[in-house]
């Protein structure tokens, strides 16, 4: 094989998906450990600190269509990690929040994200990370 370097080695849809699943192997075990899917740990990673969001902004958040989120925040909703609301400025839409049982399951997990991306961006040092983080929310704001 010629070592002429491969499309994929340089293309970037497949370095974000290498990277992706470089910071989510091993931090997958906690979230399986703690019970939880991996989208159902996205609904509540998104939901723990903030507002309320509709079933729509919650599918852009976890990068999912709004038919499985809507589906997935009803099984959350009994057991008893999200509440769901009619949106009062539009009954057509739900909005979704954490209860104080989802932040309790959720809270240790992002405290150990936090610790497993400081680990893996060790390799980078405190300036490539910033610009890092920077480009990336450019690209995800396209």
């Amino acid at each position: 094989m010629s070592m002429a370097e491969r499309f994929v080695d340089n293309y970037l849809g497949h370095l974000l998906g290498q990277a992706h699943h470089a910071l989510y192997r091993d931090f997958d075990e906690h979230v399986r450990a703690a019970g939880l899917s991996s989208i159902e740990w996205r609904v509540l990673a998104a939901l723990h600190d903030g507002e309320a969001l509709t079933v729509g902004q919650l599918a852009r958040e976890v990068m999912s269509k709004q038919p499985t989120v809507t589906k997935l925040v009803q099984r959350m909703a009994e057991q008893g990690w999200v509440l769901l609301r009619a949106d009062p400025d539009d009954q057509r839409c739900t909005r979704v929040a954490v209860t104080a049982a989802g932040r309790r399951v959720v809270r240790p997990l992002v405290e150990e994200a936090r610790l497993h991306e400081a680990r893996i961006l060790r390799a980078l040092g405190a300036g490539e990370t910033r610009v890092l983080r920077r480009l990336l929310s450019r690209l995800a704001a396209l």
